[in-house]
């Protein structure tokens, strides 16, 4: 049986911890935070008599779970990440554990109210145990919730000798909020057949498919001067990025205007002054030949917008981020079929999704790795609404354990 008290304080004690990713660092990992939650892994890692545990000089935790069926068995990762969100606050986490939820509102410190009505996933959850915000950070539930379940996993497993299994290896990673998280992954070290990330919400799902997905930087370069004296001389980057903006997609090809298999072009970010304005924008689609066309009516509108501007120059980066999952998995079919198996043999329901983001696994399968992305209990991430279900990660835990026994009767 999965020890859920120890599951919640584990859960709980993880995200207090300040972990929150720092795009604008250059730095990897890009906050301390992310060290100091690795360290205190790595302490219940060698405290649980894992093997191998170490933090690695970029701040990734590493550990083994050694066979207990035998050699020559297929070696499995699972992966989770330490860091969240930037988009909303992560310090000062004061999670608050509400027990067999009654199917009604939840009104929290802030006096934010969870409702079925704007957080439709908690129609399915009443009786369950839920682990909310306060209403004035992020939880931090993406991904400490697969964090948390890994770790469980392992213990578990370690307690257990008699439960059958294959290798496996544990990695916690760094920075995959802002795009970072397969950089530092020593694919050679890690020595896997397939992996899995533990970054799904709900229970009973396996992403099986993910955008493509690109990045780019619009930056306007203008020239900045006393206003006093700035008649002919003044060059504003601030109306070169304005124009820009505006002139974008606004009822179509947008995040909040699109759904299911439509792709979009996301202005996230505007920083700067007169002198110099950046816009970032994320690219996204599940067909990586249409972030070209993206690119491009990206590139065009902002052309335009600079020529609208006397004397205004500007630059245009684009950075490749990860790619469709689906591609990838071809490769080794079984990694979804077992995962799909080990639902089924727990009497337990499962769908593959086609999810509108990508994971760590999106990144490490089109390098070779297939990951699938696997089901955590996580809800509303990056909201201040966000919300976790112990009774889901505890479902989660259990349908790991169940595939790793599966992946242990496997041959390599």
């Amino acid at each position: 049986m999965i020890r859920t008290a120890r599951l919640l304080d584990r859960f709980l004690r993880y995200v207090r911890i300040d972990t929150a990713a720092d795009p604008a660092s250059a730095d990897y990992p890009s906050s301390s935070g992310q060290i100091e939650l690795g360290r205190v892994l790595l302490d219940e890692l060698i405290a649980i008599g894992a093997e191998d545990a170490h933090q690695d000089a970029n701040g990734l935790v590493w550990a083994t779970v050694p066979s207990t069926a035998g050699p020559g068995l297929p070696t499995v990762a699972l992966l989770a990440h330490l860091d969240t969100s930037p988009e909303a606050p992560g310090q000062g986490v004061h999670p608050q554990v509400v027990d067999c939820y009654d199917g009604g509102t939840i009104e929290l410190p802030s006096g934010l109210v969870l409702d079925p009505a704007n957080s439709p996933t908690l129609t399915a959850l009443k009786g369950k145990t839920l682990i909310t915000t306060d209403g004035a950070t992020l939880l931090g539930g993406d991904d400490k919730a697969g964090v948390a379940i890994i770790m469980e996993v392992a213990q578990h497993l370690i307690e257990s000798p008699h439960l059958l299994h294959g290798p496996i290896r544990l990695l916690f990673t760094c920075d995959e909020e802002i795009g970072r998280g397969t950089d530092k992954i020593d694919l050679e070290k890690l020595a896997a057949t397939v992996a899995y990330t533990l970054d799904g919400g709900g229970a009973g799902v396996i992403d099986v498919e993910t955008f493509s997905a690109d990045a780019m930087r619009v930056t306007f370069i203008g020239n900045n001067i006393h206003p006093a004296i700035a008649k002919g001389q003044m060059i504003n980057s601030l109306r070169g990025a304005a124009t820009f903006v505006a002139a974008l997609p606004q009822h179509e090809c947008t995040p909040e205007t699109t759904s299911g298999r439509q792709g979009f072009i996301h202005v996230h970010d505007l920083h700067g002054g007169v002198g110099r304005c950046a816009v970032e924008l994320i690219l996204r689609s599940f067909q990586s030949e249409q972030l070209d066309e993206f690119a491009k009516r990206v590139e065009q509108t902002a052309q335009a917008a600079c020529a609208s501007v006397p004397g205004l120059r500007m630059e245009v980066q684009r950075r490749k981020q990860y790619r469709n999952l689906a591609d990838g998995l071809k490769q080794r079919p079984e990694a979804v079929e077992l995962a799909r198996r080990a639902f089924e043999n727990l009497g337990q329901r499962c769908e593959l999704t086609v999810v509108r983001g990508g994971t760590d696994g999106s990144q490490l399968t089109e390098k070779g790795l297939p990951t699938p992305n696997l089901s955590s209990g996580q809800h509303n991430i990056h909201s201040l609404r966000e919300f976790a279900c112990l009774d889901e990660m505890a479902q989660a835990t259990e349908h790991v354990i169940e595939l790793l026994r599966l992946w242990g009767e496997q041959r390599s």
